[in-house]
C-alpha cells in the first residue's frame, strides 16, 4: 500500500503504539484486499473493546495490576497486536452498536449479573475513549446519519446496506477489529464500495406485482438477495411507499439472503435517477422478474421451517423497531392482553425507546402482558423465552436467522399476523 506522510507517522509509531498497531492491522488488511491506498473515515460504528465472559477469561493472563483489562483486549484482541498499549480518545465520530443485553430487562434475556457487569465494564470504557452509545443495529434512527459520499466504517450488515443505498454514503461490510483500528486511525482500506466503480448495478430486478407494506418490501429483499447474492441489484417497477421502515426491512432482508451492501431502486435511491444512471457502463449480467409466483415462493421460502400453528413467542423489532412502529403495536394491542401461553418481545434502541417511554407506549406493552426491550435483539443475544418452541417474526431478517441460532420452529408474517398470534397464541395467516 501507498502510505501519504499522515500515514507512515502512524506506523512509524510516532503516534503511540496504540494507533501503530491500528494502522499495521489496516496495511495488512488492504494488501490481502488488493488496496493500494486509504481513504479518510470520520463515521465509524462497531463494537470496541466489548466482552463476554469467554473473552475477559481468555485475557486474564495478561492482565496486570494497574493496566486497564480493557486496554488488553482492545489490543490484544481489537487491533491484533502483539502488545499491551494504551489506548488514547477516539477522535471522530464513532458510535457503539448493539451487544447482546439489555441492562434493564437482562433478567427477562436470561442473563447472568456477571455478563451484565461486563458489559457495563467494556461499554463504560467505549464512552470514556469518546465512543457514543448507541446500542443500536440502526444508527441511523438514533442521529448517525452520514453524508451522501461519506466514506464511513460500519459494522452490522443492515446498517451497510441502508447506509450506502439510501444515504448515498460509502462503506464496506466492516468487521469488530477493522473498525476498532479505524476509530484510532481515521483511515480504512481504498476498496470495495468505497470506489465508483464498484457501485453500478450489476442485476436487473423487475417487480411486477405490488409492493406497499412492510412484509411486501421484506419479501421482495429476501427475494432480491436470494437471486443476486454478493452483487448490486437495481430494482424497478411496481415498488410504493418508499419510506424509512420499508427501506429498513429490505435492505435487512437482502443482506440476510444474500450479502447485498448496496442496491438501487430507479427513480428513488439517491444513486439511481435513472436506469442508466445505476448501471453506468456496466452491462446487465441478468435479468429477473418478480411476479405473483416469485412473490409466493419468498413466502413459502420464510415459512419452510413452521410445522406448529401453536405460537409461544413473538418477536418484533429487527432491525430495531422505530417509534411508529411502536406506536402501530400499541394501537393494535388495545385494551387486549397476549395469551398465557405466549410471550411478545419487541426490540428498539435506547433513544427510541426513551421517546416511547415518555408516550406511554412502554407501559401500554407491559399492560398487554409484552415488554419492549433495547440494546439487542434474539439472534443477536442468543435469547428466546424458556421452553419457547415457536416463534411468530415480521422480520425476514429474523426468520433467516432465529430458527438455525436456536433451534425452533418460525413463522414469516406482517406486523398485525404476529400480533395476532401473540394475542392468540396460535399462527392463522394465509399465503399472500
Amino acid at each position: 500500500m501507498k502510505l501519504n506522510d499522515e500515514e507512515q507517522a502512524m506506523l512509524d509509531g510516532r503516534r503511540g503504539e496504540a494507533c501503530r498497531m491500528a494502522l499495521a492491522l489496516l496495511v495488512r488488511y488492504g494488501e490481502a484486499l488488493g488496496a493500494e491506498r486509504f481513504v479518510d473515515v470520520v463515521n465509524i460504528a462497531g463494537v470496541p473493546a466489548s466482552a463476554n465472559k469467554f473473552v475477559k477469561e481468555y485475557f486474564r493472563p495478561y492482565y496486570q495490576s494497574g493496566r486497564d483489562e480493557y486496554d488488553v483486549i482492545f489490543s490484544l484482541y481489537d487491533l491484533d497486536g502483539e502488545a499491551v498499549a494504551e489506548v488514547p480518545r477516539i477522535a471522530g465520530n464513532a458510535c457503539h452498536l448493539q451487544g447482546g443485553i439489555d441492562p434493564e430487562n437482562w433478567e427477562t434475556l436470561g442473563a447472568t449479573p456477571e455478563s451484565l457487569q461486563l458489559s457495563e465494564a467494556s461499554e463504560a470504557y467505549a464512552r470514556e475513549h469518546g465512543v457514543r452509545i448507541l446500542k443500536t443495529c440502526t444508527p441511523y434512527l438514533a442521529g448517525n446519519i452520514p453524508r451522501r459520499g461519506e466514506h464511513c466504517a460500519w459494522m452490522e450488515s443492515s446498517a451497510v446496506v441502508y447506509c450506502n443505498s439510501v444515504l448515498g454514503a460509502r462503506t464496506n461490510t466492516e468487521g469488530r477489529e477493522s473498525t476498532s483500528a479505524a476509530m484510532l486511525t481515521g483511515k480504512i482500506p481504498d476498496f470495495g464500495l468505497h470506489r465508483d466503480e464498484n457501485r453500478f448495478g450489476t442485476h436487473l430486478i423487475q417487480v411486477e406485482v405490488e409492493v406497499a407494506d412492510i412484509m411486501d418490501w421484506g419479501m421482495l429483499g429476501y427475494f432480491a438477495g436470494d437471486r443476486v447474492q454478493e452483487h448490486v441489484p437495481v430494482l424497478t417497477g411496481r415498488i410504493g411507499n418508499a419510506d424509512l421502515l420499508r427501506h429498513k426491512h429490505f435492505g435487512a432482508a437482502a443482506a440476510s439472503s444474500g450479502g447485498v451492501e448496496l442496491y438501487h431502486m430507479v427513480g428513488i435511491t439517491p444513486e439511481a435517477d435513472t436506469l442508466e444512471t445505476a448501471f453506468g457502463q456496466r452491462r446487465t449480467q441478468e435479468i429477473f422478474r418478480y411476479g405473483p409466483g416469485e412473490r409466493r415462493q419468498t413466502w413459502e421460502m420464510l415459512n419452510a421451517n413452521g410445522r406448529s400453528t401453536e405460537v409461544d413467542f413473538v418477536m418484533l423489532g429487527c432491525p430495531h423497531y422505530t417509534l411508529e412502529q411502536i406506536e402501530e403495536v400499541v394501537a393494535m394491542l388495545g385494551d387486549r392482553r397476549i395469551s398465557g401461553n405466549c410471550r411478545l418481545w419487541i426490540f428498539t434502541s435506547r433513544a427510541v425507546r426513551a421517546i416511547a417511554d415518555g408516550k406511554g407506549y412502554t407501559e401500554a406493552i407491559r399492560r398487554a402482558g409484552g415488554v419492549l426491550l433495547t440494546d439487542t435483539c434474539s439472534a443477536i443475544g442468543q435469547a428466546i423465552p424458556p421452553g419457547a418452541r415457536v416463534a411468530a417474526l415480521d422480520s425476514a431478517k429474523q426468520t433467516h436467522y432465529l430458527p438455525a441460532f436456536m433451534g425452533i420452529e418460525a413463522w414469516f408474517g406482517s406486523t398485525r399476523d404476529c400480533i395476532n398470534a401473540a394475542l392468540s397464541g396460535r399462527w392463522n395467516a394465509s399465503p399472500p
